[in-house]
């Protein structure tokens, strides 16, 4: 519980990362909290948290393309909208406002769940102009968050690639990517597979509040653990790395993910596109009061004054003193702890698209 700039208390909730639920940027009203004296915004007692609720994407598609020069990859896929993992800092969070809902709360409680993905997928890999080229799992929101349990809809997705020998990365911070290591590791034998261990901070109450619904931190450590026994490549995604609040622990997390047996990382600096801004110093004022003016002063340092900064080539790391003296620390940890850059896997020769009828071809 915190204070708001307004004076109201700012209340939490157990398992979600925001509790502001503010109206879209494309909705024509608005709508703002006001205090007539009568106790209207003090929260009901004993109010249940808000219950996460599934709904359908009616995706046509489900392979995105993406020509970015800052990313490493060509094609993606994200089989849900929105997260219930909940993270405050997560950049996805205003792609709800283009479904007319919120940034905050509806994010990370109203999820859209491309239910048919693996059809859709086995569809466009059996079309006559397929290029094969790595897809990339989790680019927007986590693959493996809870809902994935119920719903099994990655797996589907992997068990697809892997009949079709189809190359994938995935970046994700759930131990549940552990569930399917039987995939995993028969498709990383034949260099087919990769997976990317998003790690934010070593601190287990920082990562509470950033991150209700995600793995713990030293379970992330285990599953780096687990995947590189298994025979799975694997690495650290430091993302986002937050000014003068996590950016102490770059070192510490590439020691202690290289000891893990990661062989590859990388880091995004704390990005805050549109009403994300507002919802993040927010959450920053309620947790963090005292660090918040520290903590958007050095953003704004890395992104032009702004909070945010779209540009490729910039929007990742920043510029700026602070932003060259961050890229220099990763590298030189890196060079140290033997970690190269973030790559998928590249073995584009063993695919075989399945026949429109939904069976493989023996004989491709």
């Amino acid at each position: 519980m915190g204070i708001d700039r307004t004076g109201r208390r700012e209340r939490t909730i157990k398992g979600r990362g925001l509790t502001a639920n503010p109206e879209g940027r494309f909705e024509t009203w608005r709508r703002e909290a006001f205090d007539d004296g009568w106790g209207t915004l003090e929260e009901p007692a004993g109010e249940p948290p808000p219950a996460t609720e599934i709904l359908v994407d009616a995706a046509r598609t489900v392979i995105t393309r993406n020509d970015s020069p800052d990313v490493p990859f060509e094609q993606s896929i994200n089989p849900y909208r929105g997260c219930e993992q909940g993270c405050v800092y997560c950049y996805a969070r205003p792609t709800h406002n283009y479904l007319g809902l919120s940034s905050g709360l509806d994010f990370e409680t109203r999820i859209f769940a491309k239910r048919e993905a693996a059809e859709l997928l086995r569809r466009e890999l059996a079309r006559p102009g397929y290029r094969c080229r790595p897809i990339a799992l989790g680019t927007s929101t986590d693959v493996y968050q809870p809902v994935e349990r119920r719903l099994g809809i990655t797996r589907r997705l992997l068990e697809l690639l892997a009949a079709c020998r189809h190359p994938v990365g995935i970046v994700t911070k759930s131990a549940l990517v552990l569930r399917d290591l039987d995939i995993l590791a028969a498709m990383a034998a034949d260099g087919l597979a990769s997976v990317m261990v998003s790690i934010t901070t070593r601190d287990p109450v920082l990562a509470r509040r950033m991150e209700p619904r995600a793995a713990a931190p030293h379970r992330r450590f285990a599953t780096l653990r687990i995947l590189a026994e298994a025979g799975v490549p694997c690495g650290v995604m430091v993302a986002p790395v937050v000014p003068a609040l996590t950016d102490h622990e770059l070192e510490p997390i590439l020691e202690a993910a290289a000891a893990a047996g990661a062989t590859a990382a990388g880091y995004v600096l704390l990005r805050l596109p549109h009403d994300l801004g507002e919802l993040f110093d927010a959450w920053l004022t309620a947790h963090y009061p005292a660090r918040r003016r520290h903590v958007l002063a050095l953003l704004r340092q890395c992104r032009g004054g702004r909070l945010d900064d779209p540009v490729f080539g910039r929007r990742m790391r920043g510029t700026g003193p602070y932003a060259d003296l961050l890229d220099r620390r990763f590298a030189v940890a890196c060079r140290r702890l033997g970690l190269s850059p973030r790559a998928l896997p590249a073995r584009c020769d063993l695919f075989r698209p399945p026949r429109p009828d939904g069976q493989l071809d023996l004989f491709g």
